[in-house]
């Protein structure tokens, strides 16, 4: 039997998963993407719902401050306020990107009949389904489907879970929780050290052995291993350092993804909040220097999305699930623009924000400026949004 056909009947007998080390779930194998393609995308999932509207804060609305007299941030530490937006205080290297040009902020994202659920709603994300349809495959992972053509490593996602936005009918991609068990060499022997202990260590190579894509990770890092780039010190920050490693050592991935959660903020906001949005400030321009420095921004499209947004009342400490929120672009020859009106804070849904801007219609727009694809060919239907790129 081929190594092929093995791994798709183990994935088949494992409910589509392989039993790996908890550093390492295989949810597929790959077919790489068109060489002749270079742009790259990355997800940030801001796991928890969060607060768009403290995030990007409309300060000149007074209703704001009406419905948030205890963890409204102040119009004297908004920074960057441009038409009455401003952003929060934690976001101030964000708020150089957005100064630089190279930062879109779309406002008001959501969809028709919002779920408050997480689960739910990350899943209707994760599918670009309708809120009542129940999607088995990923949207990128429908992408990849019809997209890949070679046998390199098309999609990573770095994160302890898989996400069901890659799950694809083929096996096409990577989950690996920790980057920092593979060790290069300088040469090929022995190249991937996963464990001090030689017993152990064989083993782990035995299941890597099986997975195409762990080589062409390795001889990245290895082409990597001159770039020494200072990234900030937390968890988020590690792996886009990782990504950019990979992506300057020449992996052929077009898809990147990853996750940050601490954004479900019903108490105590302000200090949780700004803990969250500080490392995500310094994670993202730890990794925008990077790309910038190495003339690869143009190249690489940072998407930052979250499920849900907050309700625009506080409820003392915090804000409860709501439904719509911002998103942002960064790199990818964005046009640096704010998409959308400010929210409107007078007319709202049960206590929530109305949404403007379909998600569905983001995933558009990367898919059709990005690699030149159809979206209706995934059962994307929405159109793209204007000047963005």
């Amino acid at each position: 039997m081929d190594r092929r056909k093995f791994l798709q009947l183990t994935a088949t007998g494992t409910s589509g998963l392989l039993l790996l080390p908890n550093f390492l779930t295989a949810q597929n194998l790959v077919v790489g993407l068109d060489d002749s393609q270079d742009n790259v995308l990355i997800f940030i999932q801001l796991n928890g719902g969060n607060d768009g509207l403290n995030t990007f804060i409309p300060f000149n609305d007074p209703l704001y401050y009406e419905n948030r007299p205890t963890i409204g941030i102040s119009k004297s530490e908004v920074l960057n306020a441009i038409n009455g937006l401003g952003f929060h205080p934690a976001l101030k290297d964000l708020a150089k990107i957005s100064q630089d040009g190279n930062l879109t902020i779309l406002q008001n994202v959501g969809y028709p009949n919002p779920n408050r659920s997480h689960f739910r709603s990350q899943e209707i994300w994760q599918t670009a389904s309708e809120s009542n349809q129940y999607l088995d495959h990923g949207w990128l992972g429908r992408f990849l489907d019809i997209q890949c053509k070679d046998d390199s490593l098309a999609s990573l996602n770095i994160d302890k879970v898989d996400n069901l936005a890659l799950k694809a009918d083929n096996p096409r991609g990577l989950t690996i929780g920790d980057l920092s068990r593979i060790q290069v060499s300088g040469n090929s022997e022995g190249a991937i050290k996963l464990s001090e202990n030689p017993q152990l260590d064989f083993v782990r190579k035995l299941q890597y052995a099986s997975i195409e894509g762990m080589e062409e990770i390795s001889k990245a890092l290895q082409q990597a291993k001159n770039y020494n780039e200072v990234y900030a010190n937390n968890l988020l920050a590690k792996n886009l350092e990782w990504m950019a490693k990979l992506i300057k050592g020449g992996l052929n991935s077009k898809i990147y993804y990853t996750s940050m959660g601490g954004f479900d903020t019903h108490n105590n906001q302000l200090q949780g909040h700004k803990r969250q949005l500080s490392m995500l400030n310094d994670a993202i321009f730890s990794f925008y220097m990077d790309m910038k420095n190495n003339n690869l921004l143009s190249r690489v499209t940072l998407v930052v999305f979250s499920e849900f947004g907050r309700r625009v009342q506080e409820n003392g400490t915090g804000t409860d699930h709501g439904s719509a929120g911002p998103m942002m672009i960064i790199g990818g020859n964005n046009k640096g623009k704010i998409i959308g009106k400010n929210p409107n804070l007078a007319n709202l849904d049960r206590g929530d924000l109305i949404f403007e801007t379909d998600f569905r219609s983001v995933y558009s727009t990367v898919l059709k400026n990005k690699f030149n694809f159809d979206p209706t060919t995934i059962q994307i239907k929405n159109e793209e949004i204007k000047g963005v790129f």
